[in-house]
């Protein structure tokens, strides 16, 4: 929507600068599991900041701004602490409050922005967020504070690599992947001359599908092997972004492409806690160090995705493989669905490392 306004895509590097604003805040969530002491206070002041952000943002037309992420790291903390059986659950519910919010605003800022402009529009948005976010800082810990001030080290890897390093070298594939069809659909089905209503329809489905993908696989993370089912999220993932992304044609793909995307691609942050729980195990100080690194890991590839997809935008193309809007988006489509593919294999090593440290853990038990 930004990159249809005269105002923001003439200003310099606007095609490259604006896709970083909801990628890059992902990246700097990995600090609070270090500094427990200051979670209160880092509720307060996310609050403060998410409400002045989006309005002090109104006001400015060449600048951009990042919203803090210092109101979502304390609760994400506060996690292993309330919910010791289910985490995997409790995990996904947060993460699916993120879609409510992506499934609610696709339709409304349209009219918002169309009724008041684009500075009222923020303005209003700012103060519903505010109000919405008011309970938050008022979520305290379970543990006093004076036993979660230290943090566990993991124990250290026992081969070159181990399962740590393949969850976070498969988070950076995914990271490089996730953000570009939701990122670039609307641009898009506006190259595809499908309106912005109908194009915030399939935004909006895309998120709706990811809300009921992250409530179903959390509570499956609590409950089944998280390598399988990693497995099961990222094939599909990958094969979605290839055949139906890469084909379609009107907006009745491109809304069955925002369902069939939403379920695996949103689920993905659904499976963290199964993977921490065995390495973290009681230590809630170090199961949110460590979801600290998997939210880098994945934001690090986000940032990266979005120069690397606009160096891949060519103005036109000739017509091959994916030939729709004069294959613009081929080249974007092959890169995302290889770096979901080759996040999967990541995962079927992961599995194959489960299966061996299982078997050998049984020739010690019978050799004892």
């Amino acid at each position: 929507a930004y990159l249809n306004d005269p105002r923001y895509s003439k200003q310099a590097h606007a095609s490259s600068v604006l896709p970083f604003i909801g990628p890059v805040a992902t990246g700097v969530m990995n600090s609070s599991g270090k500094n427990t002491e200051h979670r209160r206070k880092a509720l307060w002041i996310g609050l403060i900041l998410c409400w002045a952000s989006l309005f002090s943002v109104s006001y400015i037309s060449t600048g951009y701004a990042i919203g803090g992420t210092l109101l979502y790291a304390p609760c994400i903390s506060y996690l292993s602490e309330w919910f010791v059986t289910r985490p995997g659950f409790a995990n996904s519910v947060i993460f699916a409050g993120t879609a409510v919010g992506v499934i609610v605003l696709p339709p409304l800022l349209p009219r918002l922005i169309s009724a008041f402009g684009v500075a009222k529009a923020l303005r209003y948005i700012s103060i519903g967020i505010a109000l919405v976010c008011a309970p938050c800082p008022f979520v305290k810990p379970r543990i006093p504070l004076s036993r979660t001030t230290s943090i566990s080290s993991p124990p250290p890897p026992k081969s070159g690599m181990d399962g740590r390093q393949i969850v976070l070298d498969r988070h950076r594939h995914q990271g490089f992947a996730y953000y570009l069809p939701v990122v670039w659909l609307p641009t898009f089905a506006n190259d595809m001359n499908i309106s912005v209503n109908q194009s915030s329809l399939a935004i909006a489905l895309l998120n709706g599908s990811s809300l009921v993908g992250r409530l179903f696989l959390g509570y499956l993370s609590d409950k089944a092997n998280p390598w399988t089912l990693e497995m099961c999220t990222l094939l599909p993932f990958s094969l979605v972004t290839f055949f139906v992304w890469g084909f379609s044609r009107n907006l009745a793909s491109i809304i069955g492409f925002g369902i069939a995307y939403g379920c695996p691609a949103g689920s993905w942050t659904s499976l963290w806690s199964g993977f921490i729980k065995p390495v973290a195990k009681d230590d809630p100080n170090l199961a949110t160090y460590l979801f600290g690194y998997l939210t880098l890991s994945r934001g690090f590839g986000n940032i990266m995705a979005t120069p690397i997809a606009t160096a891949l935008i060519p103005a036109s193309a000739a017509v091959g493989m994916y030939p729709i809007v004069e294959g613009r988006f081929r080249s974007v489509t092959i890169f995302a669905g290889t770096c979901l593919a080759g996040a999967a294999g990541f995962g079927g090593w992961g599995i194959e490392g489960n299966r061996r440290r299982r078997v050998d853990q049984m020739v010690l038990y019978l050799s004892a």
